[in-house]
């Protein structure tokens, strides 16, 4: 009998704000708010650490998530190519390298939903 996995992690990617508020930020949020996961990681990665830096409006959804208990971590080394590091630490976001932590969440067969 296999354990059941109580973590879920969304890797976000696309810079498209109406996926980000309709999907990524309505999921993660609801999911700990409805109990469906014990705990929520959100990595943001690519376009959406753009998104995220420079929107508002997901700005805002993503303070309710992380007041909902969504860990929101974003890859260093895009938000450092795209020189909004420091907007993503000023909301709160831990920006790390995460390389690593992405290849262990499937080499150890995480749930993880790719957006």
């Amino acid at each position: 009998m296999t354990e059941e996995k109580k973590h879920l992690y969304v890797l976000w990617t696309t810079g498209d704000p109406v996926t980000a508020e309709k999907m990524v930020l309505m999921y993660t949020t609801n999911a700990l708010r409805f109990g469906w996961w014990e705990a929520v990681t959100l990595v943001v990665w690519g376009a959406a650490t753009q998104l995220a830096a420079e929107n508002a409006g997901i700005q805002k959804r993503l303070a309710v998530a992380q007041e909902t208990g969504v860990e929101v971590l974003a890859c260093k080394a895009c938000a450092d190519q795209l020189g909004v590091a420091g907007q993503l630490e000023a909301l709160g976001i831990a920006v790390q390298y995460l390389g690593i932590a992405l290849t262990n969440v499937l080499k150890n067969e995480e749930p993880l939903l790719t957006v």
